[in-house]
């Protein structure tokens, strides 16, 4: 098999939610036409998760950053698969004087891990969380809320198109989360109620972040940016009380 055919296998980008639902699309090659198949199956796929949904491109993967005409082209592909492009990720001083030629805005939350002169330089919003227990108990019981401020309460129903964000701490919601509703948490969020809509927790990277709910009906759950999309959901968790937790790269769910 030769090295262009083994590439074709691998997909040309990666794409993870972060805080208040933006998406991060990681190159992972410069393949315009395979990124535009790629992101038009995702919408076509869940058109309720991407359709219209807000995207930095990140090009810290690529060996060399494109000419200003590419990029733009890039971001075009973007746009005309659904989603909106609205910016790049930080990456280095070339990578800014793109964006700004560009017209658009450099998101730092989304630093690259190292600039390209080859040194090292930790840009970690956090340190890395301490290793887990990888295995939940049968019927685990939901933590109290994390230490640092206390988790933010929210008693009414999060209805369609509402969003309920919790900055630096837990979400605990004692109400339903509605079909097209968003909750989201740089903790863990805790759904003493239906879930309906989407739950995304660990919004700043926290990988130990869970979602725990009392009846799960979710769209989507995210933690730390890998997320699960649920169409249909699988039987045996529909309406029922339900952890999600991440393990290494996987986000796992189980009936509570």
């Amino acid at each position: 098999m030769t090295s262009a055919s083994i590439g074709t296998l691998e997909t040309v980008a990666e794409i993870k939610f972060g805080q208040v639902g933006l998406a991060n699309l990681k190159l992972k090659r410069l393949d315009p036409e395979g990124l535009a198949a790629e992101l038009r199956e995702k919408v076509d796929s869940a058109e309720k998760l991407f359709l219209r949904t807000p995207v930095v491109l990140d090009l810290s993967h690529l060996p060399t950053l494109p000419d200003i005409d590419t990029v733009r082209g890039l971001l075009e592909r973007v746009r005309e698969s659904g989603m909106l492009p609205v910016g790049l990720s930080y990456g280095t001083a070339e990578n800014d004087a793109l964006a700004q030629a560009l017209g658009v805005p450099v998101f730092a939350k989304f630093r690259a891990a190292y600039e390209r002169d080859g040194e090292s330089a930790s840009v970690r919003a956090t340190p890395p969380p301490p290793s887990r227990d990888p295995s939940p108990p049968e019927r685990a019981t939901p933590p109290p809320p994390s230490a640092s401020g206390g988790g933010l309460l929210h008693d009414q129903p999060v209805r369609s198109g509402q969003q309920i964000y919790a900055r630096g701490r837990d979400l605990i919601l004692n109400a339903l989360v509605g079909n097209g509703a968003e909750v989201i948490a740089d903790g863990s969020i805790h759904v003493y109620g239906a879930l309906r809509g989407r739950a995304l927790a660990g919004a700043q990277g926290d990988e130990r972040a869970r979602i725990y709910c009392q009846e799960f009906h979710a769209e989507l759950v995210s933690i730390a940016g890998h997320y699960r999309v649920f169409e249909d959901i699988p039987a045996d968790l529909r309406g029922k009380p339900v952890q999600a937790w991440l393990e290494g790269e996987k986000l796992l769910l189980k009936k509570l």
